[in-house]
């Protein structure tokens, strides 16, 4: 493998598949009261019937489900995507929305034979249910188009559950149209900032939905299970209510639940630190960037990040071994002096999770356990100051927040907590990165998301970016800063050297312009926010090694200039 993506997932975004993000991040209509779902077995209770699925690559099984007794579950190998495909009966000229509920290694969803423009959307690892929905319309002759699921090759495998194809009844048959759903079950608060309250709730049989209401007044819509509702004052009840949705109609609502805004204050956690701060990773490894000692790292930065925590046998659990043999024969004790020496220095240390090889999955209650035990052993055995979450292979929000909660509640006030997420992953408040993030606000240090190895993305103003400009950075941190994060918490993660990733080098002028545009409105590109962000917290990059193996041209040039922000 390329030395320089050993530990960074390499992910390019064609333009296709950010078309076909765009369109799955759009808002799509519910078919009418006389639609009917056209697809066959579409909840796989019956097996495999009526669908076919490529090199025997599916099966069903009876857990995880995301409604009903089964599920598909279809396993990539070797040159095989595990395509499981159905052919489904329409009629010409007509309208249909596809949806289905995904969950496991990367998912595509998409039809083909339409008579006009084939559709497609998909969604990289989810550790959680997550509904995948695009709509297509026929041609003027044609009668039946192919629907199908299928992974990556490569990647784990995928589950799907309650595939529809809703619209004009194409005379071919097919599951009976929706009922409307119960009413959920559940409704818990998960977490609470000065601004903002999380809930979560029970999945509904049958739900392709969900309504959120505040006080009784609908305050968004969601997919999934939980969400995050912002913009409440401080200090403040609000009673909170759900209903589950589909194209049958909604709910009654739930029993209410009370959630309670914290008192107004800067969130977040972490001690003393500079009001604008610098971020880098560390390698405990030699990918043929620059070996550094700890006390080799530049003074410009603020935060050291020690890539990486490792996964153990125990689920949720982890634990860091210092690679001495690697690193020149650099000692563990060698090591914790350097890290108290940075923390007399101002500096903070910690422990980053996960990467590109890691595997850490935090997805009930013993494994957040766990996870919270473990990384608080290895605190405590390097004197690490807290912990950056770099997982790249999915998140659960319920119970991550419930571990890095019960991390806080072991170190104290002073913990810092930082996230590293692709730019994926905080799209949408909905994602479970994104989620989690929230979740945790008020504990929450920084979030620098990847601007890197990611092609090009959606802004908050809907329109399509590519990686590489200044309006890549804005027009997507703004997402963050008015979805819900302090400016104080959101930070720009970028490559210190055109070899510390795949894609999404920019020079440290694009970073330091960006910087400016968010916290003063100048040196801005196309994009230019709607206000500005003077507490924006700074940048990040990856890595002081690679930094070091160009001269330390990257801190040198952002160091500074974040500093100096106002």
């Amino acid at each position: 493998m390329d030395p320089v993506r050993r530990r960074r997932r390499t992910r390019l975004w064609s333009g296709a598949v950010t078309a076909a993000l765009a369109l799955s991040l759009t808002a799509v209509g519910q078919a009418s009261a006389a639609d009917v779902n056209n697809a066959k077995n579409a909840g796989f209770e019956s097996g495999l019937s009526g669908w076919t699925c490529s090199a025997n690559s599916g099966t069903t099984v009876s857990s995880p489900v995301h409604a009903g007794t089964a599920a598909l579950k279809a396993t990539p190998g070797g040159q095989d995507n595990a395509r499981c495909s159905q052919t489904v009966a329409v009629t010409p000229n007509s309208t249909y929305t596809l949806s289905a509920w995904v969950q496991g290694g990367y998912a595509y969803l998409g039809a083909t034979g339409t008579g006009t423009t084939d559709v497609s959307t998909w969604t990289p690892d989810s550790s959680s249910w997550k509904q995948l929905t695009t709509t297509f319309t026929t041609g003027a002759s044609t009668s039946s188009v192919s629907v199908y699921l299928h992974g990556w090759y490569g990647q784990a495998a995928y589950l799907a559950d309650d595939v529809s194809v809703y619209g004009p009844d194409g005379g071919g048959g097919g599951d009976p149209a929706p009922t409307v759903p119960a009413a959920p079950g559940g409704l818990a608060v998960s977490g609470t900032t000065s601004s903002s309250v999380s809930l979560a709730w029970n999945a509904v049989s049958g739900a392709t939905g969900y309504n959120v209401y505040r006080n009784g007044t609908k305050v968004t819509a969601v997919s999934g299970t939980s969400a995050t509702v912002t913009g409440l004052a401080a200090s403040t009840a609000y009673s909170f209510q759900v209903t589950a949705t589909n194209a049958a109609g909604e709910s009654a609502k739930s029993a209410a639940v009370t959630g309670t805004t914290t008192s107004s204050g800067n969130p977040g956690g972490g001690g003393t630190l500079p009001k604008h701060a610098v971020t880098g990773y560390w390698q405990n490894f030699n990918n043929g960037a620059t070996v550094q000692k700890i006390s080799d790292v530049p003074a410009q930065y603020d935060i050291i990040a020690v890539a990486f925590a490792d996964a153990t046998t125990t689920p949720g659990a982890v634990s860091f071994t210092l690679d001495s043999a690697g690193l020149g024969g650099y000692t563990a004790d060698q090591f914790k002096a350097d890290i108290k020496a940075k923390q007399a220095a101002g500096k903070k240390v910690i422990v980053s999770v996960g990467g590109q090889n890691g595997t850490v999955s935090v997805s009930d209650p013993t494994s957040a356990a766990n996870f919270a035990n473990s990384v608080y052993s290895v605190m405590q055995t390097y004197g690490f100051d807290g912990v950056d979450i770099d997982l790249e292979n999915g998140i659960n929000p319920t119970y991550m927040t419930q571990a890095l909660r019960s991390l806080a509640a072991k170190a104290g006030p002073s913990l810092i907590i930082t996230m590293a997420p692709q730019t994926i992953d905080m799209q949408s408040t909905s994602a479970g990165y994104f989620q989690t993030a929230l979740n945790i606000k008020d504990i929450l240090t920084v979030v620098n998301m990847q601007y890197y190895n990611s092609g090009s993305m959606l802004g908050c103003d809907g329109k399509v970016y590519s990686q590489g400009t200044v309006d890549f950075l804005t027009a997507l941190a703004c997402i963050q800063l008015e979805g819900g994060l302090a400016p104080s918490q959101v930070g720009l993660g970028l490559p210190a050297s055109t070899r510390g990733a795949g894609s999404g080098y920019v020079s440290p002028t694009v970073v330091n312009n960006a910087l400016d545009c968010l916290t003063k409105l100048t040196n801005c590109g196309s994009f230019k926010p709607s206000r500005t962000y003077p507490d924006l917290r700074g940048a990040m990059t990856w890595s002081t090694n690679w930094d070091a193996a160009a001269g330390n041209a990257w801190s040198n040039a952002v160091g500074p200039h974040v500093h100096a922000l106002p």
